[in-house]
């Protein structure tokens, strides 16, 4: 099976990995965030053209199925599950979230943010997931956390997220996993 560092739509991609896991790396330690000891579902990428969305969809498709497309804050994402999953620090990851480009330009272009399922009572996400994380790591200058419930046309499950960003990467918070939220779906 094909996987992202035989496709040439993905070069870019599979190049910039490396990067991504040693950044989220330098992230958690600096939370005194224990990564071996969460969930992680998905890992999702950043782009500022449609047209790296477009090949990126294309490489994508050769590597995996898509299990949703929709929209989503005012602009598509694309769901796919990995035939060959990534190593992404201490976890597998076999689902790729793409979105296309909003309004909000990143500083980078590829991976951006690695998304833990952390199951439990909704309304005490956020509460439940910066208990994980050293209080001395949260008021870091250049560490940034923001709440926010995104929301897909039929989904059922509430889904808070909570960010955890230092500019470079994201870690994100959520009670469920994105199959859940999909497989919530009124059909």
């Amino acid at each position: 099976m094909t996987d992202i560092t035989s496709q040439p739509e993905l070069q870019d991609l599979s190049a910039d990995l490396a990067r991504f896991v040693n950044a989220l790396s330098h992230l958690a330690d600096r939370l005194g965030l224990d990564l071996t000891a969460l969930e992680a579902d998905h890992i999702a990428v950043r782009c500022h053209q449609n047209t790296t969305a477009e090949r990126w969809k294309q490489g994508l498709l050769q590597c995996g199925a898509l299990f949703s497309e929709k929209e989503i804050a005012g602009r598509p994402i694309a769901l796919f599950e990995l035939h060959t999953p990534l190593n992404v620090g201490p976890w597998q990851i076999d689902v790729v979230e793409l979105p296309w480009p909003g309004a909000k330009l990143y500083r980078h272009e590829g991976w951006e943010h690695v998304e833990i399922v952390l199951r439990g009572d909704e309304a005490q996400l956020g509460s439940r997931a910066l208990a994980l994380m050293a209080d001395e790591g949260l008021i870091q200058q250049g560490i940034s956390v923001k709440s926010s419930a995104p929301k897909g046309e039929g989904e059922r499950l509430p889904n808070p997220t909570l960010a955890v960003t230092d500019g470079q990467v994201t870690i994100k918070f959520h009670p469920w996993s994105l199959k859940e939220i999909v497989a919530s779906e009124i059909s």
